[in-house]
């Protein structure tokens, strides 16, 4: 459950709207698809999403697609309102009750993700913004009646199972969402734009989560006329997408949904753009490393001509790795370490924006100046015709892999579903791509003119000490009075027995992996096949030795792995870094590399009719990486901003220190868990350890070249062998050597990270556990599935449901040759922290000791989750490739998931707390971010162990200094401890 904020995701992935959503999860991804005939290319695929529509008598339309690639059915409800509906005074109450439509209904009391947990249900989520609210999930498709009957007994029987606790916990845990949000680096950022952008009379001046004092004034008769006014089915789109036809649609959308009274036709905000007069700036101050520049205009809402015209014109101002901007301000003159242009697209305006994050030194105002000009000159000269060519293409090949997915956030449902909320047109999305692929120069000119001129904003944030944001006082808001239901709709009588709880399913579909085939190159390079036929695009990833253990070998600095991964595609061959991201652009294919724990690993993402010079573009990129000095120093500077970001930030700062500290220094697993280095080892790269590091790893012997897509064994070894099989590496290929084991510390550890102003303190707690190779390891991946690893796992019920002080709280084991790392964390607020630690210790202390065993019901609910999903596990491509990764990694056999789904059948409840007494819950080692004058004294008074406070790098802070905390954190704690007593 989450609030999309209104900012642009990344490069070329936009928020809502027709081409918005179906690029929002595209442009970057790893889909896949056939392959041609050697060198001569295909032709170019037409990509389309079918449907078609319906509308119950009670007004609830419904859109069906049908997809039978995998027997999973995509249920995605959108209802017509967001925080644009909500009145001065009720500001977030429609995130509010976003989170109270999780929270069970009359007929199917508790919380809402459990049965879908027990059937195995994927992509399952709900989000907010400022124009609707949607609820989504893949279930099985035989589990289809359970998802529709859990849909509509919260669309039209919710009111009875609302009460003053159910109000109070969700209350208490979207104030945990906005305080989690609003203690990141640049958080206070939206507030602020959103504030200068709209006045105050306008539907997006206030922030989708709301104001605290708001969210406290919700009472509970607020919160039932806000659902009679807006949740009623005429206010809705049902999108069924999948293993589904239109006629069983029909019939289970008029049971399920068909007795449900119409509401209110509730009135929609005219379209404001709120098209601004002048330009205007602000500065502010907060706790970053490094000054950021926001520039936004107010342009033309979603699903219009000019709106997706000026996406073409954002990718070439910004939106990609060849855009001006980038040119200009990271590899000409090098004054930012990133930049990116985008528009965000909502229903009554939307905002183009630019960020650039400036370089350490560089006055930020310098940067605005060739902001001014690069624009200028864009609006002035237009683009070329070769600028305008290369952002289409890179905007359809983001739109083919887009719509891989039936569902989720940005699948093909959510494109139906927004066109028809937004424009009444389901298919809106193709007059979108039309508009694209149409677009001329002079139109992209004339659509900045008109839109990009006068009536920005500027807002530059600056390192300095944070201010917090003051809140609007409380106001009463005038009576929601509600019209009359107009008498056209009317409803069908149901023959659904509510009484007697949601339909379980008692069978469910098979897993059907796809078969692995294999071949070998003349270099030795081993070749597994997977086929995939939904969408034209083929991915590859050549899977290598070496990644960030290596770094731990002879003279390695850390980091070197992943950096000397990063700059395989800065320029390859004849191509500088430039030239290379052009062709990769032109040929819309995606390629990059990057290392993990045991390995490393170089990708790439072609479409079918580009897949011969995609595959050479590739083979450059893998066998002559240029490392041309001044672009290793560029991207150093970028580096080391980067991880001066990560040490601002409170989780990726934890996870920084946390490996030095469970491993021990020297250990080859003993480095950030980003991989990044440190500033000190970054800085001290040469050239030469880069290319040591490529002629040591990067080669074909002993690496495995996965590949999935609509292609077949006999279309790829052919053109793999004439781009990849005369590579040679040069000597004997080299290896790393196992992992050292280490030992568990006898007693419990307690390190504090001083974050001043955190209005949250972030809490992890880690141990050392078993390999990803132990015979023990699904045992033990199910024991940490109930502690942590879901939604209803125990953590996350105390922390958040329970007590309401997190937004979340969960624990994972991520992959490792060695002994991998176990991690809980909780993002807490900052006045329980010491509480919610007691409570992590407690709750893992009881399961861990047997004192709270895993009961078979928990466990019966991980088994029957893990196994009935892997049908929709491996909808995509991208999935595929993943597990297949794995198997190679973990010297797996092809039938892996098959065993791996016969061995989860047959654990038992008692294996299970075996595998959980991997855990000891007084040997656990701690690290707490958070501001220490707030949670120092109380975390001490835990007597856990051993308090140490450490600096961002993982240094011990001297022990005056480190006392001066403890003292002022005693003086303040013991008067907040008083204050909450009254």
């Amino acid at each position: 459950m989450s609030v999309p904020s209104r900012a642009v995701l990344q490069k070329g992935a936009f928020q809502k709207g027709a081409l918005a959503l179906a690029l929002a999860t595209a442009i970057g991804a790893t889909a896949l698809a056939p392959a041609p005939a050697l060198a001569q290319a295909a032709p170019a695929a037409a990509v389309d999403i079918a449907y078609e529509e319906f509308t119950l008598p009670n007004g609830l339309r419904v859109i069906v697609h049908e997809d039978h690639k995998a027997p999973i059915v995509a249920v995605n409800v959108w209802f017509h309102v967001g925080s644009k509906d909500e009145p001065r005074g009720r500001t977030g109450f429609a995130h509010l009750f976003e989170h109270l439509m999780f929270n069970g209904s009359e007929n199917a009391p508790g919380e809402y993700f459990t049965p879908f947990e027990l059937v195995g249900a994927t992509d399952m989520n709900g989000t907010t913004n400022t124009d609707r609210t949607n609820y989504f999930q893949n279930v099985p498709t035989t589990a289809l009646d359970l998802a529709l009957w859990m849909e509509s007994d919260r669309m039209g029987h919710l009111l009875g199972a609302i009460d003053q606790k159910t109000l109070d916990e969700q209350r208490g845990v979207v104030q945990n969402e906005k305080r989690q949000s609003e203690n990141q680096p640049y958080g206070q950022v939206w507030t602020k734009l959103n504030q200068a952008l709209y006045p105050q009379s306008h539907p997006y001046h206030h922030s989708v989560i709301g104001s605290m004092a708001d969210l406290n004034a919700a009472s509970l008769e607020d919160v039932k006329t806000w659902f009679r006014a807006w949740y009623g089915p005429n206010n809705a789109v049902l999108v069924l997408a999948g293993d589904i036809d239109v006629e069983t649609a029909k019939k289970k959308a008029a049971k399920y949904f068909g007795h449900i009274p119409a509401g209110p036709d509730m009135a929609q905000p005219p379209v404001d753009i709120a098209v601004r007069p002048a330009d205007t700036r602000e500065v502010m101050e907060d706790r970053v490393p490094q000054a950021r520049i926001y520039r936004a205009w107010n342009v033309p809402p979603t699903s219009t001509t000019d709106v997706d015209q000026l996406h073409v014109l954002a990718q070439i101002l910004g939106g990609s790795d060849t855009s001006r901007l980038e040119k200009r301000l990271v590899h000409g003159d090098k004054l930012v370490d990133s930049v990116s242009a985008g528009v965000s697209e909502s229903q009554l305006g939307s905002n183009f924006l630019v960020t650039a994050s400036v370089k350490e030194g560089v006055d930020p105002k310098q940067v605005e100046a060739i902001l001014d000009e690069e624009l200028g000159r864009l609006l002035s000269e237009g683009p070329t015709a070769e600028e305008v060519a290369q952002a289409k293409t890179v905007i359809r090949a983001g739109f083919i892999r887009g719509v891989e997915r039936i569902g989720g956030f940005g699948g093909k449902a959510d494109v139906l579903a927004a066109c028809e909320v937004y424009t009444g047109e389901p298919d809106c999305f193709r007059e979108s791509m039309q508009t694209v692929a149409a677009v001329t120069p002079a139109q992209l000119q004339a659509v900045g003119n008109e839109w990009l001129g006068d009536g920005d904003h500027t807002l530059v944030v600056l390192p300095g000490e944070r201010t917090a944001l003051a809140e609007e006082p409380a106001v009463d808001p005038a009576p929601l009075v509600l019209p009359p239901v107009d008498d056209k709709y009317s409803t069908t009588a149901s023959t659904v027995e509510r009484s007697e709880g949601a339909p379980m399913p008692e069978q469910f579909p098979e897993l059907k992996f796809p078969e692995l085939q294999r071949a070998t190159l003349s270099n030795g390079t081993e070749v597994i096949l997977a086929e995939r036929h939904a969408v034209p695009v083929v991915q590859f990833n050549l899977l290598l030795d070496g990644g960030y253990k290596a770094d731990a070998l002879g003279d390695a600095k850390l980091g070197t792995s992943s950096f000397a991964m990063s700059m395989l595609d800065e320029g390859a061959a004849d191509y500088s870094a430039l030239e290379f991201a052009a062709r990769a652009e032109a040929l819309g294919a995606n390629l990059g590399a990057g290392a993990s724990l045991d390995g490393a690993s170089a990708s790439l993402s072609a479409l079918t009719e580009k897949l011969d010079p995609s595959l050479a573009l590739f083979a450059d990129m893998l066998r002559e990486p240029s490392f041309s000095q001044s672009e290793i120093d560029r991207v150093k500077a970028s580096w080391i901003a980067g991880i001066k970001q990560e040490k601002a930030r409170p989780n990726s700062s934890a996870l920084r220190v946390m490996p030095p500290l469970l491993y021990g220094e020297g250990h080859a697993y003993a480095m950030p868990f980003s991989g990044s280095g440190t500033e000190e080892s970054i800085a001290s790269l040469t050239r030469a350890d880069l290319v040591e590091y490529h002629d040591t790893w990067v080669r074909p012997e002993n690496a495995t070249l996965v590949v999935v897509g609509d292609t077949t064994l006999a279309q790829i070894v052919p053109l793999l062998e004439k781009h990849l099989g005369d590579w040679q590496g040069e000597g004997a290929p080299a290896t790393t050597e196992a992992v050292a084991r280490v030992e568990r510390p006898d007693a419990a550890r307690v390190f504090l990270i001083d974050q001043p102003g955190a209005v949250q303190a972030n809490i992890f707690a880690g141990q050392l556990v078993p390999s990803t190779m132990s015979d023990k390891a699904t045992e033990f991946e199910v024991a940490n599935t109930v502690l942590g690893g879901q939604f209803s796992a125990r953590l996350n019920m105390n922390l958040r449901e329970d007590k309401h002080w997190a937004y979340g709280s969960y624990s994972f084991t991520p992959d490792a040759l060695g002994q991998r790392p176990w991690l809980a964390f909780a993002p807490v607020q900052i006045d329980k922290t010491a509480e919610s630690m007691a409570e992590m210790k407690r709750e893992i202390g009881e399961y861990a000791s047997g004192k709270a065993p895993p009961t078979a019901e928990e466990v019966a609910k991980v088994r029957s989750n893990e196994i009935r999903s892997l049908p929709g596990a491996y909808e995509t491509s991208s999935a595929v490739m993943g597990t297949i990764a794995d198997i190679v990694r973990y010297d797996r056999p092809d039938d892996y998931v098959a065993r791996r789904k016969a061995e989860i059948e047959g654990l038992t409840p008692a294996e299970v707390a075996n595998a959980a007494g991997t855990i000891d819950a007084d040997a656990l080692t701690w690290v707490v971010v958070g501001d220490l004058d707030k949670i120092g004294a109380p975390v001490r008074a835990l007597d856990f162990g051993t308090v140490q406070v450490l600096d961002a790098d993982g240094n011990p802070v001297a022990a005056d200094a480190a006392t001066t905390v403890e003292t002022d954190a005693e003086s303040q704690d013991g008067e907040a401890g008083a204050d909450g007593a009254k």
